[in-house]
């Protein structure tokens, strides 16, 4: 009787490996067997890469939630604030916008909530107000546009970056292509200074130098401009004028765009004890114009959380 009963009792499960990592579990100096990411699932450190010093493993579990990447589940992403209205003293039109031939906007459909913008371009102006834009692109080939369709635009004019609405009106072929969109309806207005950053929680992957496959380490980027950022490390990645590559996510309700570009190193500020971060001001220079499309949205989609350089970095 006592073997039935022990024969009865099951055997214990292994217990399921935690995708949250603890300091201790993470080597240093030593290449990684698995990826580390975020608790968001952004990528921190891929596999076989190498924490250099204990500095920086302290770094980031003071800065991250590290998870490890191959155990992470899919993550749910929070639900969108609903966005505020920009007050506007009557009703904008399209020649309060001051748009010009050849000026950068983005167009994505506004059946698929979260799609990414696509970059293209205003190539002319009809009498009735309609819109002529480049085709816009989507890895290389053109974005498929159905007659009919309402798209959201964001403009980016000389002094501020506008929103809008538009519906396809032509898709043609001949004598070269182009889309025709129809007047302008729903505009809103987001201001635009070159001085704006904005406060972010970004990972950062940095490789030193202009060139090289590789990132030897991971930064904060605390804030955020259309063109530059400012990048906390655990140790000083290089003097004023130095290059960097750096590669991060944005992301938001509209847009999940991955950045891989150079950066210069305007200033440096660092930690003012041994083991203290060093904080830099980088220029990113080197951006194309869906990366720049990118930045901007970004950016001007989050105005209420707006600071301003203090160090003179755009």
């Amino acid at each position: 009787m006592e073997n039935l009963a022990e024969a009865r009792i099951a055997k214990p499960t292994p217990a399921t490996p935690s995708p949250s990592l603890i300091q201790d579990a993470v080597p240093v100096g030593t290449p990684l067997d698995w990826p580390i990411a975020d608790s968001d699932g952004t990528l921190l450190f891929a596999s076989g890469a190498i924490l250099a010093t204990t500095d920086e493993r302290k770094f980031l579990f003071d800065n991250f939630h590290p998870h490890r990447g191959d155990l992470l589940g899919p993550v749910t992403q929070p639900e969108p604030k609903p966005e505020q209205p920009v007050a506007t003293t009557g009703q904008l039109t399209l020649n309060d916008m001051h748009l010009t031939i050849g000026a950068l906007i983005g167009i994505r459909s506004q059946l698929g909530s979260g799609a990414p913008m696509h970059p293209c371009r205003i190539i002319g102006f009809a009498p009735n107000h309609a819109l002529f834009v480049t085709p816009p692109l989507q890895e290389g080939r053109i974005l498929p546009l159905g007659l009919g369709e309402n798209v959201e635009i964001v403009a980016i004019a000389s002094h501020a970056v506008f929103r809008f609405v538009c519906t396809v009106e032509a898709v043609c072929r001949s004598p070269f292509d182009y889309i025709v969109l129809s007047k302008p309806g729903a505009i809103r207005r987001l201001r635009e200074r070159k001085s704006i950053r904005i406060h972010a929680h970004l990972a950062v992957r940095f490789g030193i130098g202009e060139t090289g496959d590789a990132y030897e380490g991971l930064g904060l980027a605390k804030g955020i401009s259309a063109l530059g950022m400012s990048l906390t490390a655990s140790w000083t990645l290089g003097a004023i004028g130095e290059r960097l590559r750096v590669a991060f996510r944005l992301q938001s309700a509209d847009l999940d765009t991955e950045i891989e570009t150079t950066a210069v190193i305007r200033n440096v500020q660092k930690g003012s004890a041994p083991g203290e971060p060093s904080t830099h001001g980088l220029e990113l220079d080197q951006l194309d114009a869906a990366q720049q499309m990118a930045m901007k949205a970004f950016v001007f989609d989050r105005q209420d959380d707006v600071l301003y350089w203090s160090n003179g970095l755009k």
